[in-house]
């Protein structure tokens, strides 16, 4: 079972999913609007979820590390949390292209080229999901874990807290409903 503030992270892992199929449903059925919107949202909840890690989650679990003699060491949780912050860059470096190929998409009246931009956008968001999976189960069974077993109770509902207040932390663009949906 994972601690408090870790499960709200895995939940927003499995809502990132559920928002990645409505991304690959409204590609596959060639909406562009849609999937633009679509992929707009992820790109942003996504990006949130990721500050939430960074800010609060990775540097809380690594100075708990610090002060403890259990498993894993400080030098591997420190490599840990390098590659799931390589892999976060390359998630946002692959959407932001995606992005980009949408946005010119909406301009173009070629249905060969629009074609040809929405395979692309699809190839980089299968490319995207095959990564995430296995980054979010690495999270999952490692540092979300490590939060629970080197922190105090205190530390652990103060991290809940922050999670919770940065992963509502939307862009002024979305609304309430739509960010929670």
């Amino acid at each position: 079972m994972l601690p408090r503030e870790s499960q709200q992270l895995a939940h927003d892992h499995a809502e990132l999913n559920g928002l990645l199929k409505e991304v690959q449903q409204a590609l596959n059925g060639a909406d562009l609007e849609v999937s633009q919107a679509r992929l707009d949202l992820f790109w942003a909840r996504l990006a949130v979820h990721i500050r939430a890690e960074h800010l609060h989650l990775f540097p809380s679990a690594l100075d708990g590390l610090s002060d403890t003699a259990v498993e894993p060491t400080l030098n591997e949780a420190r490599a840990a949390v390098e590659r799931l912050r390589s892999d976060h860059n390359f998630f946002m470096r692959e959407l932001a292209r995606a992005i980009e190929t949408m946005r010119t998409l909406s301009s173009v009246r070629d249905n060969g080229t629009v074609n040809e931009g929405l395979q692309i956008v699809r190839d980089t968001i299968r490319k995207l999901e095959q990564r995430l999976v296995t980054h979010n189960q690495s999270e999952e069974s490692q540092i979300y874990r490590w939060a629970g077993t080197v922190l105090n109770e205190r530390s652990r509902a103060e991290l809940a807290t922050q999670i919770s207040d940065e992963l509502m932390n939307r862009p002024p663009r979305f609304s309430l409903d739509v960010w929670s949906s």
